[in-house]
């Protein structure tokens, strides 16, 4: 659909009462300047490497970002979501217009004491809390609120109780 994708997965986490974890950025582009944008909440993302499987990207980046490994893989979207950067956002070093996503629902099998934020020296997010998908979508940056409502909609069948 669109050019200069990166390739990378996307995690909806949930806890025992199906509560999604999302994160408060701590490291923000500095050419978002509205007051909503700066520290948006996300679910944890990221990049996949040259040869690796998009499960193991899951778990590695889970690892980085949340300090655990506490977590069982309960979904995987049947296709790839994408999206682009809005082009006053992007990095300026940046060749990629967007992200080529595949995302995985996974059921956090720890206690909350697990999470660290601070497992690594650029922590992606310096807040956390359990919320309502509603909630996810709301508080997402603009541009990434589609991309969680198509996420969301792969897991349906998890959710749909609610």
């Amino acid at each position: 659909m669109y050019d200069n994708l990166r390739s990378g997965v996307g995690m909806i986490v949930v806890n025992d009462e199906k509560k999604i974890f999302a994160g408060k950025r701590s490291v923000v582009n500095t050419k978002m300047v509205s007051w909503f944008l700066k520290k948006p909440w996300q679910m944890p993302q990221g990049g996949i490497e040259e040869g690796e499987e998009p499960s193991n990207a899951v778990m590695r980046e889970l690892k980085e970002e949340l300090g655990t490994d506490k977590f069982d893989i309960i979904g995987e979207s049947e296709k790839w979501i994408e999206y682009t950067i809005p082009m006053g956002l992007r990095r300026r070093n940046s060749s990629f217009s967007g992200q080529r996503q595949k995302w995985f629902l996974l059921k956090f099998t720890g206690n909350d004491s697990d999470i660290d934020l601070r497992t690594t020296q650029h922590s992606e997010f310096d807040t956390w809390r359990w919320m309502s998908p509603g909630n996810v979508i709301r508080l997402a940056v603009h541009f990434k609120r589609s991309l969680y409502i198509e996420a969301l909609k792969s897991f349906k069948w998890f959710f749909d109780d609610e």
